[in-house]
């Protein structure tokens, strides 16, 4: 029996896509644990198929230099903030409320989030308010 936890520990783990988390420090304080989507990969899944985020949760995208970004949320079961960071750490624009979608949802009527930067982070709908998050607000983290 032994021989076959190790081998469904593994599957678990593949599952859940191996994210590291990192620490992001938000205008006001606040701290969210983000997984990073550092992988083209991980970036193509995002938080599709997740029914909740916390609000000290997210999604850190990264890319290796800023330039347009263009996100669209078929599958996404939470409503999302979607905030575009330059390669400073400012934050270029903030795209609130950006509405859920499901597999049954025509292609037409999905969120297509564009904008532009080095970073995205994805936070529950009304993170972005709740935590002053606007242009040119400066948002701390670190990649290992």
């Amino acid at each position: 029996m032994k021989k076959f936890m190790l081998p469904a520990l593994l599957c678990v783990l593949c599952a859940c896509g191996g994210y590291k988390k990192t620490a992001v420090t938000l205008p006001d304080g606040f701290v969210v644990r983000a997984e990073v989507a550092d992988t083209p990969q991980k970036a193509e899944r995002g938080l599709m198929f997740r029914e909740s985020l916390a609000e000290d949760g997210g999604m850190l995208f990264t890319f290796d230099a800023a330039g347009p970004r263009m996100f669209w949320m078929k599958n996404t079961f939470i409503d999302l903030d979607i905030i575009f960071i330059n390669s400073d750490g400012s934050v270029y624009s903030v795209a609130a409320g950006v509405p859920r979608s499901y597999s049954y949802t025509p292609d037409h009527q999905v969120a297509y989030v564009p904008g532009y930067g080095q970073y995205v982070l994805e936070l529950a709908s009304g993170g972005a308010r709740r935590h002053n998050i606007t242009e040119g607000s400066k948002i701390k983290f670190e990649l290992k």
